[in-house]
């Protein structure tokens, strides 16, 4: 892919710029130049005039001034001559062109040290447009100048591949070390409500031993109940005894009071134990299944239909059904072509998908310590997509009913987590996953993510959005699609 000079935009607008001050300059400076020259030609031409007129300003004759001044006229830049006698009387106005304005040059003729009159020469100005279309040839070149040096900058500029890739690292490890940062900052604060949990828990044993220990209050009923046992125990071995063997009696009954005493000591033991074990069972599950450090071996793979209308079940089942189906066949064959990649030897599929109103889900397990595992789940979730959006355009386009698909991808603990995930925040073609820190680093040198805007949970914090993968995942990814087609294809065929 060819990627454009950075900020070639801005680079034209400063070559644009360029050009208009250099034509600017070029204007102002041929103006200056040109004002010059008609200036001392105006001067000229007046001390000229004056000098072949000079007799017949002084007779006042003014057809021969008219002719004489009308030999001037002829020049293009003289636009009028105007001639007066000694009184400021106007003798000859003549011009070209008496009604432009411009510069006007004006002498006293004289005769010795008598005045006889004047003349006042006026020049038209040289407008903007004239310099232009004089000095078209530079303003041309300029013009192509800059032109060739934005197409140079374009071509000399654009970034070379090891630039891209290493500015591609440095965004994903940019993405890392903020994913890592949110991630040891929720530890943190998890890590911050557990300890103020067990503080309370701790409270509130100290304060329940306390009020035991002070009035007694709830050890009475444990002794009236340890006396009725005892005391029916007794009745009943005094009447199988016959009173006869009252010291038989009275060792037995001893025994069993102390057996009945360690019975609900034991059971009163048992229940705590249990109690204090489930709810450490409890703490410890739920912070096993939040904690980015959690080790997994099977991922879950969950794909569900974007129907935000719910078409699928106003869907006839003669409609709905066949469509299920071609989704499920899909779905294994892509599953089936995936797992044959050299990549990803050591995974398995562990169960058969099947599609249904709401979705289907593949688990996929790995055989050994190697296996990529997390990489097999993700890469079959884009699979899928890229699989699901071919079929729907090409149904659209024949005007056959199909829904676009959303795909999440999570571990076991995680798995319910993603269902909610991608019922609430999930797009359309949008990848959701949701994976411990050793599966977010199997799939970090082969896809970029990026993490949920405004996240307003625990787990719309810790989940992240596919957002793209290298050039040689996509390329094996469109291998297995164009197999899985052709499969599709033939199956069709033999049908």
């Amino acid at each position: 892919m060819t990627y454009l000079a950075p900020r070639q935009g801005l680079f034209a607008i400063i070559l644009l710029v360029s050009f208009c001050l250099q034509t600017l300059l070029l204007v102002i400076s041929t103006d200056q130049q040109l004002s010059n020259s008609r200036a001392l030609k105006g001067e000229q031409m007046v001390a000229q005039l004056i000098d072949e007129a000079r007799l017949s300003l002084e007779n006042k004759d003014r057809v021969s001034l008219s002719v004489i001044a009308n030999r001037y006229t002829s020049e293009q830049d003289v636009t009028k001559i105007l001639i007066t006698d000694n009184n400021d009387d106007i003798l000859v106005p003549v011009g070209n062109a008496p009604m432009q304005q411009g510069d006007t040059i004006r002498q006293i003729a004289t005769n010795g040290d008598a005045v006889i009159g004047s003349v006042a020469l006026t020049l038209k100005d040289i407008s903007k447009g004239e310099i232009i279309a004089m000095q078209w040839p530079f303003v041309i070149g300029t013009m192509l100048l800059h032109l060739l040096l934005w197409l140079i900058y374009g071509y000399l500029a654009r970034p070379t591949k090891e630039q891209i890739n290493a500015l591609s690292r440095d965004i994903q490890d940019l993405h890392r070390e903020q994913y890592m940062q949110i991630d040891q900052r929720s530890r943190n604060h998890e890590r911050r409500s557990a300890d103020r949990q067990t503080n309370d828990l701790q409270e509130n044993d100290s304060q329940t031993m306390s009020s035991l220990d002070e009035d007694g209050a709830e050890h009475k009923p444990a002794d009236l109940r340890k006396f009725d046992v005892n005391s029916e125990v007794n009745q009943y071995l005094r009447t199988q005894q016959n009173q006869s063997a009252a010291s038989d009696t009275a060792h037995s009954s001893t025994a069993i009071d102390g057996a009945a005493d360690d019975q609900v000591e034991n059971l009163a033991a048992e229940s705590t134990q249990d109690e204090m074990s489930g709810s450490s069972t409890q703490r410890s599950s739920s912070a096993s299944r939040l904690s980015a450090t959690r080790a997994f071996d099977s991922v879950k793979v969950q794909i569900v239909f974007h129907d935000e209308f719910n078409m699928l079940e106003r869907l006839a089942p003669a409609q709905r059904l066949p469509y299920l189906a071609l989704c499920t066949q899909l779905l294994n064959q892509a599953a089936t072509e995936l797992l044959k990649q050299p990549l990803l030897l050591g995974v398995s599929m562990i169960n058969e998908p099947k599609f249904d109103d709401s979705g289907a889900s593949v688990l996929l397990k790995a055989d050994n310590s190697h296996a990529k595992v997390a990489l097999a789940g993700v890469m079959l979730g884009k699979l899928y997509l890229m699989l699901n959006k071919i079929i729907h355009d090409k149904h659209i386009e024949l005007s056959r009913f199909a829904l676009p698909a959303k795909a999440g991808v999570s571990d076991d603990a995680q798995s319910d987590a993603m269902t909610q995930l991608l019922h609430s925040v999930g797009k359309k073609e949008q990848m959701l996953i949701l994976l411990p820190n050793a599966g977010l680093k199997q799939i970090s040198h082969h896809v970029q993510v990026q993490s949920i805007m405004r996240p307003t949970t625990v787990y719309e914090r810790e989940c992240a959005v596919f957002d793209g993968g290298n050039d040689s995942m996509i390329q094996r990814l469109a291998d297995v699609r164009n197999s899985v087609l052709m499969i599709e294809n033939e199956d069709e065929s033999h049908t």
